[in-house]
This record gives C-alpha cells, structure tokens and sequence, in this order.
C-alpha cells in the first residue's frame, strides 16, 4: 500500500465528483458525501459495494475475497491512486 498524502478526485457516475483523502477507504469517502451505496462487510469479503472503475487506478488496502471481473472494484477496502470515475454497482 503506497503512503502517499495526495488527494484525488473520484467522480461517481449518475451522481457528483467529489474528493478523497487518502487516510480513508473508498467507501468511507462516498458515505461521507451522503451517496447511497451498498455494503456489509466493509473487508472485502462480501462483494455488495461491487462497482465498476471507468477510468484511473486503485490500490487495496487488504486482498478482497470477493469475485469482481476486471473492469471492477471494492469500494470498501481500496483507495484511489490517481484521479478515477466509477459507477456504483
């Protein structure tokens, strides 16, 4: 997992591009701008934030468990490393 202090915007199909930091998840950067999205384990294990990455690049923070294709991501256990666009699942 990088340490890298930059922030990076993540523009969210259907919904509004907002900013994350780097010292929270994916998912704890949608559910701090209020955007509704699915979940449970928040660990990668269950796959219900499954979502798709359009565009950019993300780094987990711990492997995922959960079956996701290629063009797919976990909000819950990755962070963005650069500038992404992502559709929720």
């Amino acid at each position: 997992m990088s340490k890298n202090n930059d922030s990076f915007m993540v523009s969210i199909k259907d919904h509004k591009t907002v900013q994350h930091t780097a010292s929270k998840t994916l998912l704890e950067t949608i559910e701090l701008h209020q955007i509704e999205i699915q979940y449970h384990c928040r660990e990668g294990y269950c796959g219900a934030c499954r979502s798709k990455l359009i565009c950019g690049k993300v780094e987990y923070t711990t492997d995922p468990l959960a079956f996701i294709d290629d063009d797919e991501i976990l909000p819950c256990c990755c962070i963005p490393i650069s500038n992404i666009e992502i559709k929720l699942g």
